[in-house]
């Protein structure tokens, strides 16, 4: 899908954006298409150099710096850069995400770590460092992206749904302890979505030379809408959460996953 905006709907805003992949990349393209001075931050070389191609091929104003949004020294310096550059910070997307598929409580304690770090830890470091920045400027919002799978879960996959549930329960308390400072906290629920993370389930369930349009057409099935999600759906609620438009919504969980989680409850 292509990346637009209808309007300038971020003419003059700072975002900050985590992962350079899927959603994130997706997210940071969404932000800069409606005017947006972008910062995005990512471990993935090859995701970190395709989002600075498209950006500069689109006229993007995006700055791609490689960061491990796990580290805090790395988080902080992406901020410091990010306000120098700019001079503040309007938005925070938090889509940096990994998932160690097969994994049960007996995974090793350092996996469970890392994913904890990565998809909720994250989530606190660009907080940390950014709504300081956020507070000068008299306002903010921060988009969490969680899981349908913080809501209901499938089998070994522990960590990730720790972590995504534990992202609706961060999200609804940053919304409260920064709701005097007009900084809004919400998340983004998304179910099976075309992203490198499900592109490695794909090839985990059913190996690494699978059919990858297969098996996402199967993913899909299970979805009343019969397909999966594409990046830019799910932006274009980021976008709107992160716009002027969505000025009362903070502390909530929006699902976006083509009825999925709809049909749970009498399955």
């Amino acid at each position: 899908m292509t990346i637009t905006a209808s309007s300038a709907d971020f003419e003059g805003r700072i975002a900050l954006v985590t992962g350079t992949t899927g959603i994130g990349r997706a997210a940071a393209l969404r932000l800069a298409a409606g005017g947006a001075k972008v910062a995005a931050l990512g471990i993935d070389e090859r995701g970190n150099a395709l989002l600075a191609e498209t950006a500069k091929a689109d006229g993007l104003d995006i700055v791609v710096r490689r960061t491990d949004v796990s580290v805090a020294a790395d988080v902080e310096a992406a901020v410091q850069e990010t306000v120098a550059r700019w001079g503040g910070l309007d938005a925070i997307v938090n889509a940096a995400a990994v998932h160690p598929y097969g994994d049960a409580v007996e995974t090793s304690p350092a996996t469970f770590a890392q994913c904890l770090a990565v998809n909720v830890g994250s989530i606190h470091l660009t907080a940390h460092f950014g709504v300081p920045v956020m507070r000068t400027r008299g306002r903010g919002v921060i988009v969490n992206l969680s899981s349908v799978q913080g809501h209901a879960c499938q089998a070994g996959v522990a960590a990730y749904v720790a972590s995504k549930g534990a992202i609706h329960a961060l999200t609804r308390a940053m919304a409260l302890d920064f709701a005097a400072d007009r900084i809004r906290v919400v998340s983004v629920s998304p179910g099976s979505v075309r992203t490198p993370i499900l592109e490695l389930a794909a090839r985990t369930f059913d190996g690494p030379n699978a059919d990858i349009e297969a098996v996402f057409a199967r993913f899909g099935a299970a979805h009343p809408l019969g397909r999966i999600g594409e990046p830019e759906e799910v932006a274009e609620l980021i976008a709107f959460l992160a716009s002027d438009k969505a000025g009362f919504m903070t502390g909530s969980d929006y699902i976006v996953d083509g009825g999925l989680t709809a049909g749970l409850a009498v399955r």
